[in-house]
């Protein structure tokens, strides 16, 4: 698995992506290069081989989007995933003399796409998707409820699968920052309501700590 050529901002195993993944799914699907570039927000999910290795990511489309028409012309694309991510500034810090910065956690994914209007392959996906973002909620909703809706509605969606050619991430949690000022800004972050970012940033100073 690839990552930033800053190695102090690598994830620290496969799982601190799939995590991203399975947290913030909301992603852009690029096709770029000539004068039909695409680009399409839409939810991924990850496909794990039976050792849990990442494969592959699962979505949808609209049928009538040319970006379908593009993939089938040239699979080869790329997923941009950003998750939680927010300014921090020097005016939390009793040192004033900090530049500002920006923590992050990112990740593209280079992708061979192959797109599928089999209707148990659609069926299949959009079962999936909601089983994941439905999971544990109260009065959990599920696809069989739509009755004779779904059948309609899904004529007009392709399944999507995008083999993972190469992954490259990016943690930029604050792992530099001296263990002082790390604390300083998790508080304000924390009353900025970045509580996602915080989250992770805890993760990881946890796993490594912040620098003395």
């Amino acid at each position: 698995m690839g990552h930033a050529r800053d190695s102090r901002y690598a994830p620290r195993s496969q799982d601190d992506v799939l995590r991203l993944l399975a947290t913030q799914p909301f992603a852009w699907l690029v096709s770029a290069g000539g004068e039909d570039a695409a680009f399409t927000p839409l939810p991924l999910r990850a496909e794990l081989d039976a050792d849990g290795g990442l494969v592959a990511l699962r979505g949808h489309l609209a049928r009538r989007n040319p970006h379908v028409a593009r993939l089938r012309r040239d699979g080869r694309a790329q997923a941009l995933l950003i998750g939680p991510h927010a300014y921090v500034s020097p005016s939390w810090l009793d040192d004033r003399t900090q530049a500002p910065s920006w923590n992050y956690a990112a990740a593209m994914f280079e992708l061979e796409v192959t797109v599928s209007e089999e209707p148990a392959d659609i069926r299949a996906e959009l079962d999936a998707l909601v089983s994941q973002m439905e999971a544990g909620r109260p009065r959990a909703w599920a696809l069989d409820e739509m009755g004779e809706r779904y059948a309609r509605l899904a004529t007009g969606v392709t399944a999507l699968r995008g083999a993972v050619r190469e992954v490259r991430a990016t943690f930029k949690l604050g792992q530099d920052e001296a263990r002082h000022d790390f604390a300083q800004l998790l508080v304000g972050l924390q009353t900025g309501g970045e509580l996602a970012l915080v989250e992770w940033m805890r993760d990881f100073a946890g796993d490594a700590g912040a620098s003395a």
